[in-house]
């Protein structure tokens, strides 16, 4: 633990993906995490980068103005452990270099770009912290801008740090079936992996028609499909959880709200047939009618589409519904800061 924690019992996340970068606060208080502050900031960082393999300029100017932000807050709320980390638009750029400057200048700390397998590992620890006790096995799923993580496990803990392999598109680690977890594992995860599919990447790649065209989506589609097939992950679960901004997004839009309601969305749940109407509906709008959604983030309106088209995706392959959860990797992220 650093001295900054000692003092403050302050821990901080930055997650910086590939359409939205974030920041989480907690105080350590009693062998319990409170929340102290969690915003957002819009800023497609990956704008382009599936294309050219490098962080747009413009895109790098939104996200240091967001750190500027997240700092401020920081420097009010007094000294802090932080961690940054980066994730799937930040391991496809090449000039990340100029991003790690950036997050040294604002935050005084290396940034991390951490695997794909790790990602989903950290944001199945925050899942499960935000909804204990649910039956297991658990699914763990979070639509991204860029990647789609899949974490399959039990809600007795999970496992971090576990070695990571890639082929295929796929980065995976895998602890089902060994008698002893790797050194830094905990019980509980059996399977993380890392697709490339995401809400910006198939957006950008396949669906350039507002609104898409039928043979767009069937490409998107294609993509989806062949990647969740060869993910090796058991989908015959007992809860399925989902995290991050499309998840919410799509269970404010199911639930009708005229403002987003934090309290109302955790643990919302969502049939499959729920996510197949909200996919369908999305996919033939316009973006202009998508952003007037009363619930919709600014920036995420253009790509929701393709993140419904993949959680439609998972759910053909799921036999339960869809639980929505606010609890996330910044939370995971947050936990093992604070040696949780």
């Amino acid at each position: 633990m650093t001295d900054a924690a000692e003092e403050s019992g302050l821990f901080a996340a930055v997650d910086c993906g590939t359409n939205s970068v974030r920041l989480l606060v907690a105080r350590l208080r009693g062998g319990r995490l409170e929340e102290v502050d969690r915003r957002l900031h819009i800023t497609r960082l990956g704008q382009g980068v599936d294309a050219t393999g490098e962080f747009h300029p413009d895109a790098l100017a939104r996200t240091f103005a967001a750190f500027d932000d997240f700092a401020a807050e920081l420097d009010g709320l007094g000294r802090a452990a932080v961690r940054v980390v980066a994730t799937s638009a930040a391991r496809d750029a090449r000039n990340s270099a100029d991003f790690f400057a950036g997050a040294r200048r604002a935050f005084g700390v290396d940034a991390e770009i951490i695997p794909g397998a790790q990602e989903a590992a950290l944001s199945f620890e925050g899942a499960l912290a935000g909804l204990p006790g649910v039956p297991s096995p658990v699914l763990v799923m979070d639509v991204g801008g860029g990647s789609t993580e899949l974490a399959l496990g039990g809600s007795a803990g999970p496992a971090l740090g576990l070695p990571t392999d890639a082929s295929s598109g796929v980065d995976a680690v895998a602890a089902a079936g060994s008698s002893q977890l790797p050194p830094g594992a905990r019980p509980g995860l059996g399977r993380a992996v890392s697709l490339d599919i995401g809400s910006v990447r198939l957006r950008e790649r396949f669906l350039a028609s507002d609104p898409p065209t039928a043979s767009e989506i069937e490409s998107a589609e294609r993509l989806a499909d062949e990647l969740l097939d060869g993910a090796g992950v058991d989908f015959e679960v007992a809860t399925w959880v989902g995290v991050g901004g499309t998840a919410t997004a799509l269970a404010a839009i199911a639930l009708g709200l005229e403002r987003y309601d934090r309290s109302r969305v955790h643990g919302a749940v969502l049939s499959r047939s729920d996510l197949g109407a909200l996919a369908e509906r999305l996919l033939s709008m316009p973006v202009a009618e998508v952003a007037a959604i009363p619930t919709m983030v600014p920036g995420r309106a253009d790509v929701i589409c393709a993140g419904a088209l993949i959680c439609r995706a998972v759910g053909r392959r799921v036999g339960v519904p869809l639980t929505v959860s606010e609890s996330d990797i910044l939370d995971g992220i947050v936990r093992r800061l604070a040696g949780m």
